[in-house]
Formats: C-alpha cells, structure tokens, sequence
C-alpha cells in the first residue's frame, strides 16, 4: 500500500501569498504517493478564501479547503488539521504556513527522512543549521541573536544538540505520535514549544534539516511576547514536567 501524506496549510491573512505557496509544492514528486493538501483558513477577514477557492477548480481531486467559523489560533488551526489526518489515517503530515515564509520544496527531504528512518518522529526545517542563510533571508538581526540564545537555554536544559528551536516548519509521523499528545498543546503561538517539549520528553526523535527562508518587514511585539513565553515554558517543563 501507498504511504499517505498529508500536506497541511494554515493561513490567517495570507491573501494572494497562497497562491505563491502553491505553485512551489512538489506535484511530481507527491505522485508516488496517496496525498491530499488541506488547506485551514482560520476566519481570515480578507480576501485570503477568495484566493484560495481559485485553486479549487484545477486541483478539486487533491485539495480539501476548510474555513473555520471562528479563529481558533495559530495552534488551534494546527490541531484542526492533525484530527483531519489522523481521522483519515495518514500516515505523514507536513505543515506549511500559508504566508509563504517556509519554502515547500523541502518536503520532500522531510518526507523522505520519516518514511526511510522509522526513529524519527518528526523532522523539522533548521534555518539555523547555516547561519548565514538566515541572515541572507532577512531574519532581522534581533530574532537571529535570540534564536541563538534561547535555543541553547533549551538544550542546557534538556541536553540536546538542536539548531533552531523555534521554527514553524514540521513533519511529523502520525504512526509514532500519538493524538494524545498533539491535543495537550497550546492553542495559540506556543504551540511548536510545546511539541518540541513533549517529544523530547517522550524520547520521540527529532531530526533538523537546513532550509532557507524568507523574512519580509513586518515587526511585531509578539516577538518579544514569544521570548519571554519559551523561557516560562521551557523553564516550568524542566521543573515540574508538565506544560
């Protein structure tokens, strides 16, 4: 039997960049498998839908669109998409952002890495594995220094060797993780903190491969938030084991 994949976007305001994101997904090399792309629109208030219901017609045998009623959040919007796949027995799962920062050619790497390596649970795209490429990207200068900084906070606490520990581009196999575990994490931006949390402390390998990507201008306190958020969390987990 064919593996199946899951390849999973999440948008929030994502307008005409959708469009970006899917002409980069890899058709030729997802033909060898049974594969679906489900697209979660979490209650955008733009013209993201707009954009997204024009791929409907050329791509309606492969492609799932889902509009929730409600936003649900950045990690709520993830947890949509995993009870999708885990309730039509996929057997891999990729996250993409539909803001069309991570590129999607990578999957196929990912894909690869946990369909011929039964350790792994999950692959992760490191735009920290180069350093360079990061700054080639335009990840402004203080997102660099404290990706560096709070990365090695994780791994003196919980004595792992990882590269980036806050990226959003995942891959997971769904046979090795449990939904339990996807349903104990955040809602909200937290949430790739606390699966990197719970894998490792479930024992659950994660493998980073190097990626480049793409930092457009925006600046947000939500960074600064996001700071402050992955130390409390890492720190709590490292004390009391539960999130």
């Amino acid at each position: 039997m064919k593996h199946k994949l899951l390849i999973f976007i999440i948008t929030y305001k994502a307008s005409f960049r959708i469009l970006e994101v899917f002409k980069k997904l890899p058709f030729s090399y997802l033909k060898q498998y049974e594969y679906t792309v489900y697209i979660s629109d979490d209650a955008s208030n733009d013209n993201t839908i707009q954009y997204i219901k024009q791929l409907r017609k050329k791509y309606k045998s492969s492609l799932v669109i889902n509009e929730n009623k409600s936003n649900l959040g950045y990690g709520g919007n993830i947890k949509k998409c995993i009870k999708y796949a885990y309730k039509n027995n996929f057997n891999y799962a990729v996250m993409i952002h539909g803001d069309n920062q991570y590129n999607p050619k990578y999957m196929k790497k990912m894909f690869d890495i946990l369909i011929k390596n039964k350790n792994y649970s999950a692959v992760t795209g490191s735009r920290m594995l180069k350093k360079k490429d990061a700054l080639k990207g335009n990840m402004p200068i203080y997102k660099f220094l404290g990706n560096i900084f709070l990365t090695k906070i994780f791994n003196l606490f919980y004595q792992t060797k990882f590269s980036d520990c806050h990226t959003g581009y995942w891959a997971y196999n769904l046979d090795k993780i449990e939904l339990s575990l996807f349903n104990k994490v955040d809602n909200r931006f937290c949430f790739d903190i606390d699966m990197r949390l719970l894998l490792t402390q479930n024992n659950l390998k994660i493998k980073e491969i190097p990626i480049k990507t793409f930092y457009g201008n925006e600046r947000s306190s939500i960074h600064i938030i996001y700071a402050i958020r992955f130390f409390l969390k890492t720190l709590k987990f490292k004390l009391i084991g539960k999130l």
